[in-house]
This record gives structure tokens, C-alpha cells and sequence, in this order.
């Protein structure tokens, strides 16, 4: 009487009772359409999670940032004034989030001598928000 017709599965409603009080169960092609549709948002992000992690290895930290150019770095990462002793001119480069990755890790900064890295490294730590670099090494700090 209440039997499955067309693949339903379970009971037909009785009379009085609609189909709405039941809870819906998606069908078989329902389920794989949705993983196939799951599946290709996997693969569409992954790309995009690989070019994430190059840009970032590919930014670039200004030592010290434009703003700063005539100022000297002291050891502990503060900008001088120019001239200040024991403090080291800026590099009037950039260094990219790979080469600040490497020399967060032990390898020095192109360039550098071991004086020069450890306070360039010092103000790249320093580094504030609004301050040209930030975001880049913000990024290298993210884990992955």
C-alpha cells in the first residue's frame, strides 16, 4: 500500500500527511553533482593558493622605506639621524619576502655583513602597519 514507486525511497505519505513533513533526502545525482561541484572549487583554489605563496616570497621590503631613505638603521633597528655612529646607512634597495624569509632563518641578507643584517633584520621586525613593507613581511609570518 505505502510502498517506494520511481526509486523513492521510504514510505509514501499517508493520506492527511505531506510529502513537506518528511525530511528531504537528496538523491544519488543530487550527491555527485554537488562533489563534482565541490571538487572543481578544490581545483580552482589551489591555483590560487600557489600564486598567494609566490606573490608573497616575491614582495619586497624597502630598508629603510622611502620615507626614511636619508636615515641611518641603529642595531636594535631604529632609524637615526644620518651619521649617527654605529648605525648602518639604508640599502637603498629592496629585499624580497624570499631573501627576508632565508635570513629569518639564518642566511644573511644580500649584501650585508653579519652587523648590517642583524639590524636590518631588526627594523624589518619593527616594521608598522602603514609603513611600505609591512604587508609583505605581515604575509611571511602567516603560516601556510
Amino acid at each position: 500500500m505505502n510502498e517506494p514507486i520511481d526509486g523513492q525511497e521510504g514510505p509514501l505519505p499517508s493520506a492527511g500527511q505531506s510529502c513537506e513533513d518528511d525530511i528531504a533526502m537528496p538523491s544519488r545525482r543530487q550527491l555527485l553533482m554537488g562533489g563534482a561541484a565541490a571538487a572543481s572549487a578544490i581545483v580552482s583554489i589551489r591555483p590560487a593558493l600557489a600564486n598567494t605563496a609566490a606573490s608573497v616570497l616575491n614582495c619586497t621590503i624597502p630598508v629603510p622605506d622611502q620615507g626614511h631613505a636619508g636615515n641611518y638603521i641603529a642595531p636594535s633597528g631604529q632609524l637615526v639621524p644620518a651619521g649617527t655612529p654605529g648605525a648602518f646607512p639604508g640599502t637603498g634597495r629592496s629585499f624580497t619576502g624570499e631573501q627576508v624569509k632565508q635570513a629569518l632563518r639564518g642566511r644573511p641578507l644580500p649584501g650585508t655583513s653579519y652587523d648590517q643584517n642583524q639590524a636590518y633584520l631588526n627594523y624589518i621586525r619593527r616594521l608598522q602597519r602603514g609603513t611600505s613593507g609591512f604587508t609583505c613581511y605581515a604575509s611571511l609570518q602567516m603560516p601556510r
